[in-house]
């Protein structure tokens, strides 16, 4: 065998090498949930997000990176198995702002926005996301009272520990943002001091039925007195309006008394006096005398009357 023929043996063997690596590593598959970091000689070229079949260069000329799109789960402070807490870690301990003792895990969504950060910005990127989670957790916890952790504020807790821990990975460029921060669990280290602030807990639950109960009675009570407070005001411009209307009356009867004083006087005085006489002695018999004669002369009327109504009452 000469050595052209071996040349052109080896050469041979080299092209079909490099097919068979070029048929191996020359391309790749990015599902609709999945984006690929295209890298040469360990440099990010492209960020490929369209689903496909692509083509590359061969390994070790360039490879592929294939990234998830979707959410991620970081649990911070306790290990999971079938969906239940088993186990604390050393993270969980933490000692609040009024310097007590708890436990405190915590759950973070996040996902992959820059892959070319995610991979080549730290050795590590989910290392990192861990210890910032951690210490945006530690951060919060050490400036919160243990009050507000275990009873209302844990959604304000969850708040300051998503802006803190925002703030740290704008600081450390690792490609991934946060969805959402959740507290689990926060518990108490041993049962005494968790039955004291259960007993804490009810009393405060308690306190907040009694105001809300006094706050009704108050309502209740002031409802009431609102609408007796109307129906005086009510009554009282009801007894103003007749009371007017009364005067007006009384107005028009002196004018028109006056009128006739003004016509005859001594008739309407006269008339006067036995009007009063009449109102004041409803029951008396008036009889007219004439002061210039010792000798009254009267007409029986009254006996008269009395008469006639017996004689009607006897013929009915």
């Amino acid at each position: 065998m000469t050595v052209k023929q071996l040349l052109v043996g080896f050469g041979s063997c080299v092209g079909v090498a490099i097919l068979a690596l070029f048929l191996a590593t020359g391309w790749y598959i990015v599902d609709e949930s999945e984006q690929a970091a295209l890298i040469t000689f360990g440099k990010v070229d492209e960020t490929i997000t369209e689903p496909g079949l692509k083509f590359k260069m061969p390994w070790p000329i360039q490879r592929v990176e294939i990234l998830s799109r979707g959410t991620y789960n970081l649990q911070v402070g306790y290990k999971e198995e079938d969906g239940e807490v088993v186990e604390f870690t050393r993270e969980a301990k933490m000692i609040t702002g009024d310097e007590n003792i708890l436990f405190a895990d915590l759950a973070v969504q996040w996902r992959i926005i820059d892959p070319e950060q995610y991979l080549y910005s730290s050795v590590d990127a989910r290392e990192v996301l861990y210890n910032a989670t951690s210490s945006a957790l530690r951060t919060v916890i050490g400036s919160t009272t243990i009050d507000e952790v275990l009873t209302d504020q844990r959604p304000e807790v969850e708040a300051r520990v998503f802006e803190n821990l925002i703030e740290l990975l704008e600081i450390y460029q690792i490609g991934v943002s946060i969805q959402d921060v959740k507290l689990q669990d926060v518990e108490l280290p041993t049962e005494d001091v968790r039955r004291a602030f259960i007993e804490v807990t009810d009393a405060r639950e308690e306190r907040l039925t009694k105001i809300n109960e006094a706050t009704r009675y108050r309502n209740q009570q002031i409802n009431e007195v609102e609408g007796e407070k109307d129906a005086i005001i009510s009554r009282a411009e009801g007894t103003r309006a007749e009371r007017i209307e009364r005067a007006r009356g009384d107005v028009a009867r002196f004018d028109a008394l006056y009128n006739e004083y003004l016509v005859n006087p001594e008739v309407t005085r006269q008339r006067l006096v036995l009007e009063t006489l009449e109102n004041v002695l409803p029951d008396t018999e008036i009889y007219i005398m004439d002061s210039n004669s010792d000798t009254v002369s009267y007409l029986p009327i009254r006996p008269l009357e009395r008469g006639q109504s017996s004689a009607e009452g006897g013929s009915n």
